[in-house]
């Protein structure tokens, strides 16, 4: 058995990669409400979503790969979570992106990750605590959260599996 430890860190980015995080975060959620409004509300199986409309929005949006299906995974995920509860899903704001393994990387030794973002990777710097440091240290994450946060500011909600003691 494992648990999943999700640090916030966050990102230090000069003013031009911030602009590039907002112009893909923008992006993403434009995605996302092409693939919602697109596709018929009672589909929310993410593979037929995705045999669907993977290469319009690849081609729509500039999206990498991943972040295609990282959108089409959202909104499959939301619907589903609409259709439990009985509620509609709501608009979707550019404010978080899912990465895995194949988009996302942790750099220890300068303490940075780098994001695969609108135009290509961007290698973005950290600003961490000792705790963050402490649990950081030595792990190899593969999965993380960008995250722009109310105040303006981004983090990376870096998850890491660790065994349970």
């Amino acid at each position: 058995m494992e648990q999943i430890l999700t640090l916030v860190c966050k990102l230090q980015p000069t003013d031009e990669q911030a602009q590039r995080l907002d112009d893909t975060l923008t992006r993403f959620a434009e995605a996302c409400s092409y693939i919602h409004t697109t596709l018929p509300a009672n589909i929310r199986n993410k593979d037929r979503m995705q045999a669907m409309l993977y290469y319009d929005v690849r081609s729509r949006f500039q999206l990498s790969a991943n972040l295609a299906i990282q959108a089409i995974r959202r909104v499959a995920m939301n619907r589903k979570a609409a259709h439990e509860t009985g509620s509609a899903v709501e608009e979707f704001a550019p404010t978080s992106i899912q990465y895995d393994a194949r988009i996302f990387s942790f750099r220890e030794r300068d303490w940075s990750v780098s994001l695969t973002l609108l135009h290509g990777r961007e290698r973005l710097p950290l600003r961490l605590g000792t705790y963050q440091r402490g649990k950081l240290k030595d792990a190899k994450p593969k999965a993380a959260q960008l995250c722009k946060h109310a105040d303006g500011t981004y983090a990376v909600h870096i998850q890491l599996h660790r065994p349970v003691d």
